[in-house]
């Protein structure tokens, strides 16, 4: 390259090369600043954003109902009873209100005008993203006995020439001022509220986007918990909607964030749900425009209020939902650490206040955090003015003072209820204590068991359980662990497996029930603390994936109904225990055949073995045969269990990575896994009972190994 080449490359770059975005088009130009991605998710967001606002005027008072309806042509509409996007005109911009929410950037009535007490919108921004992310938006309001309508094409105000219904490829003609927004209609005086229906624009989103119905009524059905007596309906008229689902879901719920816990909590109560509400006051240092128009710091005096329900249950797990200003902030904040903090301060001075009833060792003992919130179910919602979020996503909380506020509330009132003299408080204060005691001694033992169960050497290795036919690689990926009904069948399995990467671990019958049982028994019970110390990962709360010993873990039982709940057992043990191997894929079921079915070939040509893994497999084999003429040795042998296999016939069928069937246990819903767990394992028997009832009728006799 010449001198002056690499000069006039230099010079190109001054001013005019500057870009400046006006309005709207840095949000196009950048959308996934504002809304994350421009993916499923991101679509979403835009709805939220939609949705947050009319959850904002029932949270001021205004409105009782809201309803979203996704419609057949991929549009989403917003429908509310709040008080109606103002509609006159704003004299600084000379544009309607309507106007001005949706075309400008940190434009609304969040910015502490009054019209909103606490609010989700702090950033003015929300309806005016959606809108410059939208093939077409169109808003109603209707207003001081009038309906108004203003359409939008990419942010752009104008008219659409609609010929059958509305369509964002209509003819538009863009209109500018007040003349934009249209009256339309007539309402009925003190009838007021917002339409709002918008069209993703197809230039922004990526292909296959969409709307999620399972995400929206989640998030439906948690809005109404949080503002109790609002009404919001879901429709779904899609063409792709479930026909099996009602079109319209409604959610309303008059006992706010405490059914919220009831609805998250699976496991069996230990407390009922404890309330802990409370208000402070604070002090926050923020710009506030002068008379002249200047940005001054002020000492603005705050309010917050604290709200939140909690119960402990028997499970390890703990569920806890965040909240402000009914925002979920999913990866907590300020007011999170504020609970938290609070709570293991208050109970570790419970435990010492009690430390002579529960036998209490402060020298060597110490309760986390961890053993605070096992069993806890939580839902900690907040309200405070303008709070600070750290993005436009709102995820995280951090206005620092709210994190003194929450803790004081939650250390005066949890205490309050840990001391009361009332006699079901007291009882069910006692529960709490002795199960965090419980689960901070648990996880010492569960830390033991972890630090012994690490894979040795083969100078170590006499510390694996006798029984316990460990492979012979070391490469974890590669190596399966076959856990097997009985020592009949061991035997056979020895033979028939592959030493090299195959281990065998028998169990004996059918172990404890773990979702009945405590973490505390689960340890104690052999079959159990034998599993989880080969696996080498932990169990509970101190499970460690990156541990475990095997790459696979495999359970072989017999095809009959005692093989079927043997296999239930060890699964309930894996999900409540070692939930994070089940969620990778690593624990699978074998697939023994039931039946052996020998075809005769005529001449020196040899009889054929076919293996069936069910009757209507039988049945369509043998069907076949006939047809083809070709005739089998009477009687069919059928398996009742493993020990009736020799090793080539177990190698062949259920343990040979060439030749056998696996079936992976998968958990795609852990909640709706949970559910299920407890239903059928729980110690609750009323809902089995009935379960079982209702299912009877769909039972088929054939299936009843007896």
């Amino acid at each position: 390259m010449t001198p002056s080449s690499s000069a006039s490359k230099t010079a190109a770059y001054d001013a005019r090369n500057l870009q400046v975005l006006e309005g709207l088009e840095a949000v196009r130009k950048r959308p996934g600043m504002y809304i994350g991605s421009t993916d499923s998710r991101g679509l979403m967001h835009c709805l939220w954003e939609i949705l947050d606002n009319s959850v904002d005027e029932a949270l001021g008072g205004h409105g009782d109902s809201i309803a979203v309806i996704l419609h057949p042509d991929a549009s989403v509409e917003v429908r509310d009873t709040g008080r109606g996007v103002p509609v006159d005109v704003e004299p600084r911009t000379g544009l309607t209100g309507v106007e001005v929410v949706y075309t400008k950037l940190h434009a609304g009535g969040k910015f502490g005008g009054g019209s909103y007490a606490a609010s989700g919108g702090l950033h003015g921004v929300g309806a005016s993203v959606v809108n410059a992310l939208s093939g077409r938006l169109d808003v109603e309001v209707d207003r001081a006995g009038k309906t108004y309508a203003m359409s939008f094409r990419r942010g752009q105000p104008g008219v659409f020439e609609d010929t059958e219904g509305p369509d964002p490829t209509s003819p538009f003609s863009p209109a500018a001022g007040p003349d934009a927004l249209r009256t339309i209609g007539k309402v009925k005086r003190g009838v007021s509220g917002t339409r709002v229906r918008y069209w993703a624009d197809p230039q922004i989103f990526i292909k296959g986007s969409h709307f999620s119905l399972d995400d929206l009524n989640r998030r439906a059905r948690q809005t109404a918990f949080l503002v109790p007596g609002l009404q919001i309906s879901v429709t779904d008229h899609r063409p792709e909607a479930n026909p099996d689902l009602p079109a319209t879901s409604t959610y309303k719920y008059d006992g706010g964030i405490s059914e919220f816990v009831e609805y998250l909590a699976q496991d069996q109560r230990i407390t009922d749900v404890i309330r802990l509400q409370g208000t402070g006051a604070y002090t926050e240092t923020i710009p506030v425009l002068d008379k002249n128009g200047h940005m001054v710091s002020t000492d603005v005096d705050r309010t917050c209020e604290v709200d939140i329900a909690l119960r402990w249950g028997s499970d390890y797990d703990s569920t806890m939902r965040s909240f402000v200003n009914i925002v979920a902030t999913p990866k907590g904040g300020t007011h999170v650490t504020g609970f938290e903090q609070a709570l293991v301060k208050t109970l570790r001075k419970q435990v010492e206040n009690q430390a002579r009833r529960v036998k209490f060792n402060a020298k060597n003992e110490k309760i986390e955090k961890d053993d605070t919130l096992a069993g806890l179910t939580a839902v900690v919602s907040v309200r405070i003015d303008e709070p600070q979020f750290e993005g436009q996503t709102k995820e995280v909380l951090g206005t620092p003072a709210i994190r003194a506020i929450v803790g004081k509330i939650v250390e005066q009132r949890l205490t309050e209820f840990l001391v009361s003299a009332k006699k079901g408080e007291k009882e069910q204060a006692a529960l709490v204590i002795d199960k965090v005691v419980s689960e901070m001694r648990a996880r010492i033992a569960a830390r033991m068991h972890k630090e012994v169960s690490r894979r040795k050497n083969a100078l170590e290795s006499s510390t694996m359980p006798t029984k316990l036919a460990d492979c012979r690689t070391h490469d974890v990926d590669r190596s399966e662990l076959f856990i097997v009904e009985g020592d009949s069948a061991l035997g056979t399995a020895k033979n028939a497996r592959s030493s090299e990467f195959q281990a065998l671990l028998p169990i004996r019958g059918k172990i404890l029930n773990v979702q009945k049982a405590s973490i505390t028994d689960m340890l104690k019970n052999t079959e159990c603390a034998t599993i989880i110390q080969v696996i080498g990962a932990g169990s509970g709360r101190t499970f460690d994936l990156d541990a475990a010993r095997y790459g696979k873990i495999i359970m072989m039982t017999d095809a009959d109904v005692d093989g079927a709940h043997i296999r239930t057992l060890l699964l309930t043990l894996f999900h409540r225990y070692m939930r994070p191997l089940v969620e990778a894929g690593r624990v699978y079921a074998a697939v023994p055949p039931l039946h052996r079915v020998e075809i005769i070939h005529g001449g020196k040509k040899k009889n054929e073995l076919v293996y069936t893994y069910s009757e209507a497999e039988l049945n369509k084999l043998l069907k076949n045969l006939e047809r083809r003429g070709k005739k089998y040795k009477e009687p069919i042998q059928r398996y009742k269990g493993l020990g009736e296999m020799d090793a080539d016939q177990l190698a062949d069928t259920t343990m040979d990575p060439g030749h056998r069937t696996l079936r992976r246990v998968r958990i795609e819903d852990a909640e709706a896994a949970t559910a299920v767990f407890e239903l059928l394992m729980g110690s609750e028997v009323a809902p089995r009972k009935q379960f079982l009832i209702e299912g009877a009728e769909e039972l088929d006799l054939e299936r009843i190994d007896a």
